[in-house]
């Protein structure tokens, strides 16, 4: 269940904006392929069952950054609105949310670091120098 306008308009996020933060089909990709190495993965779910879960955490991550704990209980309402015909306890879904948000916290991190290792663009400091 990757990202799609419904799943948005279902969790009542503002699609444009978020879909600009995060490669939604990339993430679902990622997913989908990575569920069944997780701690918490249990036999006998599959994919169908964890994606609502991804999607929420991704998506939520997009939509509120900052820290997880503060955006968890938006993000649990969101689990609950979208979730479906999913089989995951509330305690696996928190688990796969939290995967999912902590995924998107670790690949901004090191954009982050660089950014302000090196400092403003050299090019951007030119064009504040430039005469208008």
């Amino acid at each position: 269940m990757p990202a799609t306008p419904q799943v948005l308009a279902a969790a009542d996020i503002d699609e444009p904006a978020v879909l600009a933060r995060v490669d939604a089909q990339w993430e679902d990709e990622y997913w989908r392929r990575a569920f069944w190495c997780e701690r918490y993965f249990r036999s006998g779910l599959d994919y169908e069952d964890y994606a609502p879960a991804y999607c929420v955490g991704y998506i939520g991550y997009a939509q509120y950054g900052g820290e997880y704990e503060d955006a968890e209980g938006s993000l649990c309402a969101n689990w609950e609105r979208i979730r479906g015909d999913s089989r995951l306890t509330f305690a696996d879904a928190r688990s796969a949310m939290r995967a999912a948000w902590n995924r998107m916290v670790e690949r901004e991190e090191p954009i982050a670091r660089r950014q302000q290792q090196r400092g403003p663009h050299p090019a951007a400091s030119a064009m504040r120098a430039a005469p208008g």
